[in-house]
C-alpha cells in the first residue's frame, strides 16, 4: 500500500460483525481503527460490563483512495459498503482517530466518564451490597467516591461509594 495520501474512510459494516470486518480487512493488508468501549448495561436485573464498539456498525479503514486497490473492501466479509457522500467516500479527519486513541487505557478500551450528579439529585444504587436503594446524592468526597444519604432506620446517614455505583433517577 501506498504511504502518500492515506487516509481513514468510514466502513458500514454487517450487524454485530465489525470485528470479523476488521479482521479479514487487515488479513487483506488494510490497517484499521475499530474503537471499543466499556460500559455498564443492565442484563437481568444486573449491571454487566460489556466491551463494545463505540459506534456499532462503523469501522475506520486507512489507504490511498487515488493509489491503492481498495475494491475488495466492499466484498469483504462483516462489511456492508463503504460510507460515501454522493460519488466521494467519507474520508475522517486524521485528527478524529488520533484523539479517540488518546482517550483509550493500555488494552485499547474507552470508559465512559461516570454521570455528573448535582447536590440534592435523586440517584439509586446499581452495584454492591446496596444495591437497590435509593438515596440523595450529596457532593464528591475525594478522587474516588462520592457521599450519598441513605434513609435508614428513620434518619438520613451519608454513605460513601464509588461514582460508578450509581445512576440517576428518572
Amino acid at each position: 500500500m501506498s504511504t502518500g495520501a492515506r487516509g481513514w474512510y468510514l466502513v458500514f459494516g454487517k450487524p454485530g460483525r465489525e470485528r470479523t470486518a476488521r479482521e479479514n480487512l487487515e488479513r487483506q493488508g488494510f490497517e484499521t481503527y475499530l474503537p471499543m468501549l466499556r460500559q455498564r448495561r443492565r442484563r437481568g436485573g444486573r449491571y454487566v460490563v460489556r466491551v463494545e464498539p463505540m459506534f456499532p456498525r462503523y469501522l475506520f479503514v486507512r489507504f490511498d483512495a487515488e493509489r491503492d486497490h481498495w475494491g475488495p473492501i466492499r466484498s469483504t466479509l462483516g462489511v456492508s459498503k463503504l460510507v460515501r457522500f454522493g460519488a466521494a467516500l467519507a474520508r475522517v479527519p486524521d485528527d478524529l482517530v488520533a484523539l479517540l486513541r488518546s482517550r483509550e487505557d493500555p488494552e485499547g478500551i474507552q470508559d465512559l466518564p461516570a454521570p455528573e450528579f448535582r447536590s440534592g439529585a435523586g440517584v439509586r444504587i446499581v452495584e454492591g451490597p446496596m444495591a437497590g436503594y435509593e438515596g440523595i446524592f450529596q457532593a464528591p468526597s475525594g478522587r474516588d467516591r462520592v457521599t450519598v444519604l441513605l434513609h435508614v432506620c428513620g434518619q438520613y446517614t451519608p454513605v460513601q461509594l464509588p461514582p460508578g455505583h450509581l445512576e440517576p433517577l428518572s
